[in-house]
């Protein structure tokens, strides 16, 4: 069975060190999606204190993640992840449903969303 977000080992690694560097423990991981972009939708990762009647509980890693049922069906499947490289590191995000993307790498759309582009 596929997860709605499926966080890697990495990155829970990542936002556990973000969390105790900016005094978020016990804090939701919200993944979210975003208006504009220059293909018209944008991903948002950050950190929520409370969560609403509208948000999903995921757990995984030891880290709890809300995501906002409107922006269910854009994020099946999508697997989040952590990577480092020569050039530094950061979160990367494969979002199955994604049908175009942009250059900038954290703009895309689905078949069912278009969003609001604007400029990356």
């Amino acid at each position: 069975m596929t997860q709605l977000v499926e966080l890697s080992e990495a990155a829970a690694f990542h936002v556990k060190k973000m969390m105790e560097n900016n005094g978020e423990e016990g804090s939701y991981l919200r993944v979210a999606i975003n208006g504009g972009g220059c293909s018209g939708l944008t991903y948002g990762l950050g950190f929520e204190t409370e969560m609403t009647e509208e948000d999903q509980l995921l757990k995984q890693h030891g880290i709890e993640i809300i995501v906002a049922n409107d922006d269910v069906d854009i994020l099946e499947g999508t697997q989040v992840d952590y990577k480092e490289s020569l050039m530094g590191g950061g979160f990367t995000i494969e979002n199955p449903n994604a049908i175009l993307s942009c250059g900038c790498g954290t703009s895309f759309r689905t078949a069912k969303k278009v969003g609001a582009p604007s400029d990356c």
